[in-house]
């Protein structure tokens, strides 16, 4: 594809409107909303976010896609990841975090910016054994954003796991693997609109407040 034609790709949203009269007071509610919505309408992993963390020592941002894991008491975002990854390191370090989903299906795109904090150990490891018996054994085999020397490392280190743990299912929850729930304080509800004039409606809250502001923004 040449620049020109990359350049030329473009889509017009006409699908629907995003007024303030359309929307709940909760932000938190109302992202469930459109997520059920994005469900109903059989959109591929409309669970799927781009998760941005920052290196606290560079400034450095980095971004990857993880899965939506539960809406905590309509007031967080949960996840789960291996602590020792990238992403567990630049948490910990810099505990505030960036979420965005996207649903080209619908036109729709959430943005959600917040303060992390680790799940409750009950919480991850209840997750944790009701996946499938193969995703537990590769959060035990996979030293996860380690480099490694080849394919047959990994594949090796799983068989390992497989012999540690063969009488034991579920497994128990490596102790560096385990949930993350952001809470937010930002969360922008972006609908696509004709003419590149989308709705933006943003919900802000003060620290320590448990009501929103509503504002309009700009496309």
């Amino acid at each position: 594809m040449t620049d020109s034609e990359l350049a030329d790709l473009r889509q017009s949203y006409t699908q629907r409107t995003l007024l303030e009269t359309d929307v709940l007071p909760d932000a938190v509610r109302q992202f469930r909303q459109w997520l059920d919505e994005a469900v109903a309408a059989q959109l591929p992993e409309p669970a799927a976010l781009t998760l941005a963390t920052v290196a606290a020592a560079t400034g450095q941002p980095s971004q990857r896609v993880v899965l939506l894991k539960g809406l905590p008491d309509d007031a967080g975002f949960l996840f789960y990841s291996n602590y020792d990854s990238q992403k567990g390191h630049e948490l910990a370090a810099q505990p505030r975090a960036a979420l965005n989903f996207f649903w080209p299906g619908l036109e729709r795109q959430v943005r959600v910016e917040g303060v992390v904090e680790k799940a409750p150990e009950n919480v991850s490891t209840e997750y944790f054994q009701s996946r499938p018996r193969s995703s537990q054994v590769g959060a035990w085999a996979s030293p996860q954003s380690e480099v490694i020397g080849s394919r047959q490392e990994l594949e090796a280190r799983e068989h390992e796991v497989e012999a540690r743990f063969a009488d034991q299912n579920p497994l128990p929850r490596p102790p560096h693997w385990g949930g993350y729930v952001l809470r937010p304080t930002r969360v922008e509800f972006w609908q696509g609109r004709p003419s590149r004039l989308h709705d933006r409606l943003v919900y802000e809250r003060a620290a320590g407040s448990e009501s929103w502001k509503i504002s309009r923004l700009a496309p």
